[in-house]
Protein backbone atom coordinates (compact mmCIF):
# COMPACT_ATOMS: atom_id res chain seq x y z
CA UNK A 1 0.00 0.00 0.00
CA UNK A 2 1.91 3.01 -1.28
CA UNK A 3 1.27 6.75 -1.50
CA UNK A 4 0.82 8.55 -4.81
CA UNK A 5 2.96 11.69 -5.17
CA UNK A 6 2.13 12.97 -8.62
CA UNK A 7 3.17 10.18 -11.00
CA UNK A 8 5.31 8.48 -8.33
CA UNK A 9 3.98 5.76 -6.04
CA UNK A 10 5.94 4.85 -2.93
CA UNK A 11 6.33 1.20 -1.96
CA UNK A 12 4.58 1.70 1.39
CA UNK A 13 3.10 4.41 3.60
CA UNK A 14 5.85 4.80 6.20
CA UNK A 15 8.41 7.53 5.48
CA UNK A 16 11.65 8.60 7.14
CA UNK A 17 11.57 12.22 8.30
CA UNK A 18 14.25 14.68 7.21
CA UNK A 19 16.41 15.44 10.27
CA UNK A 20 19.36 17.83 10.16
CA UNK A 21 22.54 16.17 11.34
CA UNK A 22 20.92 12.74 11.19
CA UNK A 23 19.54 11.80 7.79
CA UNK A 24 22.72 12.14 5.78
CA UNK A 25 23.30 9.92 2.75
CA UNK A 26 24.48 6.85 4.73
CA UNK A 27 21.48 6.95 7.08
CA UNK A 28 18.97 7.48 4.28
CA UNK A 29 20.50 4.78 2.12
CA UNK A 30 20.31 2.18 4.90
CA UNK A 31 16.73 3.20 5.71
CA UNK A 32 15.85 2.84 2.04
CA UNK A 33 17.54 -0.54 1.76
CA UNK A 34 15.59 -1.77 4.77
CA UNK A 35 12.13 -0.86 3.60
CA UNK A 36 11.35 2.81 4.24
CA UNK A 37 8.63 3.96 1.84
CA UNK A 38 10.37 7.29 1.22
CA UNK A 39 13.45 9.00 2.61
CA UNK A 40 14.03 12.76 2.52
CA UNK A 41 17.32 14.63 2.58
CA UNK A 42 18.45 16.85 5.39
CA UNK A 43 17.19 20.41 5.00
CA UNK A 44 19.09 22.18 2.20
CA UNK A 45 19.13 25.98 1.99
CA UNK A 46 18.04 26.87 -1.54
CA UNK A 47 20.32 29.89 -1.91
CA UNK A 48 23.36 28.05 -0.56
CA UNK A 49 22.71 25.09 -2.83
CA UNK A 50 22.72 27.39 -5.83
CA UNK A 51 25.98 28.91 -4.59
CA UNK A 52 27.42 25.39 -4.25
CA UNK A 53 28.25 25.63 -0.56
CA UNK A 54 30.00 22.31 0.15
CA UNK A 55 27.91 21.26 3.14
CA UNK A 56 24.69 21.88 1.22
CA UNK A 57 25.95 19.89 -1.77
CA UNK A 58 26.84 17.05 0.61
CA UNK A 59 23.34 17.11 2.10
CA UNK A 60 21.86 16.77 -1.38
CA UNK A 61 23.76 13.60 -2.33
CA UNK A 62 22.12 10.26 -3.00
CA UNK A 63 20.63 10.35 -6.48
CA UNK A 64 22.56 7.26 -7.58
CA UNK A 65 21.38 5.18 -4.62
CA UNK A 66 17.86 6.35 -3.81
CA UNK A 67 14.66 6.27 -5.81
CA UNK A 68 12.52 8.22 -5.55
CA UNK A 69 15.20 10.75 -4.65
CA UNK A 70 13.89 13.61 -2.50
CA UNK A 71 15.65 16.87 -1.65
CA UNK A 72 14.13 19.14 0.98
CA UNK A 73 14.62 22.87 0.38
CA UNK A 74 14.38 25.72 2.86
CA UNK A 75 14.45 29.45 2.30
CA UNK A 76 12.61 32.73 2.65
CA UNK A 77 12.91 34.24 -0.85
CA UNK A 78 10.89 32.98 -3.83
CA UNK A 79 13.79 33.58 -6.24
CA UNK A 80 16.19 31.37 -4.32
CA UNK A 81 13.60 28.67 -3.70
CA UNK A 82 12.96 28.51 -7.44
CA UNK A 83 16.64 28.48 -8.32
CA UNK A 84 17.31 25.92 -5.62
CA UNK A 85 14.58 23.70 -7.05
CA UNK A 86 16.20 23.88 -10.48
CA UNK A 87 19.61 22.93 -9.10
CA UNK A 88 18.08 20.12 -7.03
CA UNK A 89 16.48 18.69 -10.16
CA UNK A 90 19.80 18.92 -11.99
CA UNK A 91 21.23 16.84 -9.14
CA UNK A 92 18.62 14.19 -9.78
CA UNK A 93 15.79 15.13 -7.43
CA UNK A 94 12.57 13.34 -8.37
CA UNK A 95 10.59 15.13 -5.65
CA UNK A 96 11.18 18.56 -4.07
CA UNK A 97 10.05 18.96 -0.47
CA UNK A 98 9.58 22.44 1.03
CA UNK A 99 10.48 22.93 4.68
CA UNK A 100 8.00 25.02 6.64
CA UNK A 101 8.28 22.96 9.79
CA UNK A 102 11.79 23.31 11.22
CA UNK A 103 11.55 24.94 14.68
CA UNK A 104 15.27 25.62 15.19
CA UNK A 105 15.99 29.21 16.22
CA UNK A 106 18.79 29.60 13.69
CA UNK A 107 16.27 28.74 10.97
CA UNK A 108 13.20 30.60 12.21
CA UNK A 109 15.37 33.58 13.10
CA UNK A 110 16.12 33.84 9.39
CA UNK A 111 12.38 33.74 8.66
CA UNK A 112 12.59 30.24 7.21
CA UNK A 113 11.20 26.91 8.37
CA UNK A 114 8.18 27.15 10.63
CA UNK A 115 8.53 30.95 10.86
CA UNK A 116 6.83 31.01 7.45
CA UNK A 117 3.62 29.87 9.13
CA UNK A 118 3.38 33.36 10.63
CA UNK A 119 2.86 34.86 7.18
CA UNK A 120 0.80 32.61 4.93
CA UNK A 121 0.75 35.09 2.05
CA UNK A 122 4.54 35.00 1.88
CA UNK A 123 4.59 31.25 2.41
CA UNK A 124 2.24 30.84 -0.54
CA UNK A 125 4.55 32.90 -2.76
CA UNK A 126 7.45 30.59 -1.88
CA UNK A 127 5.33 27.56 -2.68
CA UNK A 128 4.16 29.00 -5.99
CA UNK A 129 7.70 29.89 -7.07
CA UNK A 130 8.98 26.40 -6.22
CA UNK A 131 6.16 24.65 -8.04
CA UNK A 132 6.60 26.82 -11.15
CA UNK A 133 10.32 26.01 -11.24
CA UNK A 134 9.79 22.28 -10.83
CA UNK A 135 9.02 19.64 -13.42
CA UNK A 136 8.83 17.08 -10.60
CA UNK A 137 6.24 16.81 -7.79
CA UNK A 138 6.55 19.29 -4.93
CA UNK A 139 5.59 18.37 -1.37
CA UNK A 140 5.37 20.47 1.79
CA UNK A 141 6.24 19.76 5.43
CA UNK A 142 4.79 21.96 8.17
CA UNK A 143 3.71 22.08 11.80
CA UNK A 144 0.26 22.74 13.27
CA UNK A 145 1.11 26.43 13.43
CA UNK A 146 3.45 28.85 15.16
CA UNK A 147 1.75 28.49 18.54
CA UNK A 148 -1.54 27.32 20.03
CA UNK A 149 -3.16 30.65 19.11
CA UNK A 150 -2.39 30.24 15.40
CA UNK A 151 -3.19 26.68 14.35
CA UNK A 152 -3.23 27.54 10.64
CA UNK A 153 -1.95 24.29 9.14
CA UNK A 154 -5.32 23.58 7.45
CA UNK A 155 -5.25 26.96 5.69
CA UNK A 156 -1.62 26.60 4.61
CA UNK A 157 -2.32 23.10 3.32
CA UNK A 158 -5.35 24.36 1.38
CA UNK A 159 -3.29 27.11 -0.23
CA UNK A 160 -0.48 24.66 -1.00
CA UNK A 161 -2.87 22.32 -2.76
CA UNK A 162 -4.18 25.25 -4.74
CA UNK A 163 -0.66 26.04 -5.93
CA UNK A 164 -0.07 22.49 -7.08
CA UNK A 165 1.63 20.80 -4.13
CA UNK A 166 1.21 17.02 -4.42
CA UNK A 167 1.41 15.99 -0.74
CA UNK A 168 1.61 17.61 2.68
CA UNK A 169 3.20 16.36 5.88
CA UNK A 170 2.14 17.78 9.24
CA UNK A 171 4.04 17.42 12.50
CA UNK A 172 1.50 17.40 15.32
CA UNK A 173 3.15 20.15 17.35
CA UNK A 174 3.42 23.91 17.02
CA UNK A 175 6.75 25.59 16.50
CA UNK A 176 6.69 26.95 20.04
CA UNK A 177 6.38 23.43 21.42
CA UNK A 178 9.60 22.42 19.66
CA UNK A 179 9.68 18.70 20.63
CA UNK A 180 8.14 19.06 24.07
CA UNK A 181 4.88 17.59 25.27
CA UNK A 182 3.09 15.19 22.98
CA UNK A 183 2.09 15.45 19.35
CA UNK A 184 -1.60 16.21 18.79
CA UNK A 185 -2.58 13.65 16.17
CA UNK A 186 -6.26 14.61 16.31
CA UNK A 187 -5.38 18.18 15.32
CA UNK A 188 -3.85 16.85 12.10
CA UNK A 189 -7.34 15.63 11.16
CA UNK A 190 -8.36 19.24 10.51
CA UNK A 191 -5.78 19.30 7.71
CA UNK A 192 -7.31 16.12 6.33
CA UNK A 193 -10.65 17.96 6.12
CA UNK A 194 -9.05 20.87 4.24
CA UNK A 195 -7.33 19.03 1.38
CA UNK A 196 -7.78 16.09 -0.95
CA UNK A 197 -4.08 15.45 -1.69
CA UNK A 198 -2.22 12.79 0.34
CA UNK A 199 -1.53 13.69 3.96
CA UNK A 200 1.33 12.31 6.05
CA UNK A 201 1.25 12.56 9.87
CA UNK A 202 4.47 13.07 11.85
CA UNK A 203 5.36 13.26 15.52
CA UNK A 204 5.91 10.66 18.27
CA UNK A 205 4.83 7.49 16.46
CA UNK A 206 7.63 5.00 17.13
CA UNK A 207 5.87 1.62 17.01
CA UNK A 208 3.39 -0.25 14.85
CA UNK A 209 0.64 0.32 17.40
CA UNK A 210 1.56 4.00 17.62
CA UNK A 211 1.46 4.32 13.84
CA UNK A 212 -1.98 2.68 13.72
CA UNK A 213 -3.28 5.07 16.37
CA UNK A 214 -1.77 8.06 14.59
CA UNK A 215 -3.44 7.06 11.34
CA UNK A 216 -6.79 6.55 13.05
CA UNK A 217 -6.75 9.86 14.92
CA UNK A 218 -5.31 12.00 12.11
CA UNK A 219 -7.07 10.48 9.11
CA UNK A 220 -3.69 10.65 7.35
CA UNK A 221 -2.72 8.40 4.47
CA UNK A 222 0.70 7.59 5.90
CA UNK A 223 3.11 8.24 8.74
CA UNK A 224 6.57 9.77 8.98
CA UNK A 225 9.07 8.44 11.52
CA UNK A 226 11.64 10.84 12.94
CA UNK A 227 13.28 10.36 16.34
CA UNK A 228 11.87 6.84 16.51
CA UNK A 229 14.50 5.91 13.92
CA UNK A 230 17.44 7.15 16.02
CA UNK A 231 19.93 4.32 16.25
CA UNK A 232 17.87 2.08 13.98
CA UNK A 233 17.52 3.36 10.40
CA UNK A 234 15.73 0.12 9.55
CA UNK A 235 12.77 1.07 11.78
CA UNK A 236 10.46 2.76 9.21
CA UNK A 237 10.58 -0.47 7.17
CA UNK A 238 9.73 -2.49 10.27
CA UNK A 239 6.70 -0.31 10.98
CA UNK A 240 5.64 -0.55 7.33
CA UNK A 241 5.79 -4.34 7.51
CA UNK A 242 3.72 -4.29 10.69
CA UNK A 243 1.06 -2.09 9.12
CA UNK A 244 0.90 -3.78 5.73
CA UNK A 245 2.61 -7.15 5.52
CA UNK A 246 4.82 -7.58 2.48
CA UNK A 247 5.56 -3.86 2.02
CA UNK A 248 8.53 -3.49 4.41
CA UNK A 249 10.94 -5.77 6.24
CA UNK A 250 10.74 -7.64 9.53
CA UNK A 251 12.74 -6.41 12.51
CA UNK A 252 16.30 -7.72 12.12
CA UNK A 253 17.60 -10.38 14.46
CA UNK A 254 20.49 -9.34 16.69
CA UNK A 255 23.10 -10.76 14.34
CA UNK A 256 21.68 -8.85 11.41
CA UNK A 257 21.33 -5.72 13.55
CA UNK A 258 25.03 -6.00 14.42
CA UNK A 259 25.88 -6.19 10.73
CA UNK A 260 23.75 -3.14 9.87
CA UNK A 261 25.19 -1.02 12.69
CA UNK A 262 28.74 -1.96 11.61
CA UNK A 263 27.92 -1.23 7.97
CA UNK A 264 26.42 2.13 8.92
CA UNK A 265 29.63 3.01 10.75
CA UNK A 266 31.75 2.14 7.72
CA UNK A 267 29.55 4.17 5.39
CA UNK A 268 29.81 7.22 7.64
CA UNK A 269 33.60 6.96 7.59
CA UNK A 270 33.54 6.68 3.82
CA UNK A 271 31.14 9.60 3.38
CA UNK A 272 32.71 12.01 5.87
CA UNK A 273 36.32 10.85 6.11
CA UNK A 274 37.92 8.84 8.89
CA UNK A 275 38.36 11.73 11.35
CA UNK A 276 35.10 13.63 10.88
CA UNK A 277 33.18 10.42 10.21
CA UNK A 278 34.24 9.13 13.62
CA UNK A 279 32.56 12.12 15.23
CA UNK A 280 29.47 11.95 13.03
CA UNK A 281 29.07 8.28 13.93
CA UNK A 282 29.15 8.84 17.68
CA UNK A 283 25.56 9.91 18.14
CA UNK A 284 24.30 7.05 15.99
CA UNK A 285 26.33 4.45 17.86
CA UNK A 286 25.22 5.99 21.15
CA UNK A 287 21.60 5.67 20.12
CA UNK A 288 22.14 2.04 19.06
CA UNK A 289 23.61 1.23 22.48
CA UNK A 290 20.69 2.95 24.18
CA UNK A 291 18.27 0.85 22.10
CA UNK A 292 19.95 -2.33 23.39
CA UNK A 293 19.35 -1.15 26.95
CA UNK A 294 15.73 -0.28 26.19
CA UNK A 295 15.20 -3.90 25.13
CA UNK A 296 16.95 -5.13 28.29
CA UNK A 297 19.85 -6.75 26.43
CA UNK A 298 22.18 -4.72 28.65
CA UNK A 299 21.58 -2.69 31.79
CA UNK A 300 21.51 1.12 31.79
CA UNK A 301 24.82 1.07 33.63
CA UNK A 302 26.40 -1.20 31.05
CA UNK A 303 25.02 1.02 28.30
CA UNK A 304 26.75 4.00 29.91
CA UNK A 305 30.04 2.07 30.05
CA UNK A 306 29.78 0.99 26.42
CA UNK A 307 28.97 4.51 25.26
CA UNK A 308 32.05 5.78 27.09
CA UNK A 309 34.21 3.12 25.47
CA UNK A 310 32.88 3.57 21.95
CA UNK A 311 32.32 7.31 21.77
CA UNK A 312 35.48 8.68 23.35
CA UNK A 313 38.06 7.24 21.01
CA UNK A 314 39.37 8.48 17.69
CA UNK A 315 40.54 4.96 16.85
CA UNK A 316 38.06 3.59 14.33
CA UNK A 317 39.52 0.09 14.65
CA UNK A 318 38.74 0.24 18.37
CA UNK A 319 35.17 1.25 17.54
CA UNK A 320 34.85 -1.64 15.09
CA UNK A 321 36.17 -4.11 17.61
CA UNK A 322 34.04 -2.69 20.39
CA UNK A 323 30.86 -2.99 18.36
CA UNK A 324 31.68 -6.62 17.53
CA UNK A 325 32.39 -7.39 21.18
CA UNK A 326 29.20 -5.68 22.37
CA UNK A 327 26.94 -7.53 19.97
CA UNK A 328 28.73 -10.84 20.62
CA UNK A 329 27.99 -10.44 24.33
CA UNK A 330 24.37 -9.47 23.66
CA UNK A 331 23.81 -12.42 21.34
CA UNK A 332 25.39 -14.87 23.80
CA UNK A 333 23.10 -13.63 26.56
CA UNK A 334 20.05 -13.82 24.32
CA UNK A 335 20.88 -17.42 23.42
CA UNK A 336 21.50 -18.48 27.04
Amino acid sequence: MGIKIGPIETRNRVFLAPMSGVTDEPFRTIAHEHGAGLVVSEMVAGEELVKARPDMLRRALGAEKLSPFVIQLAGREPHWMAEGARVAQDMGAEIIDINMGCPAREVTGGLSGSALMRNLDHAEKLIAATVRASSVPVTLKMRLGWDRNSLNAPELARRAEGQGVALVTVHGRTRCQFYGGTADWAAIARVREAVSIPLIANGDAASVDGAREMLAKSGADGVMIGRGAYGRPWWPGVIAEGLDGGTGLAEPALGEEARIVAEHHERMLLAHGAHHGNRVARKHIGWSVTRLAERHHITPGQASEWRAALLRTDDNDAVRGGLRQLYDIVQERAAA
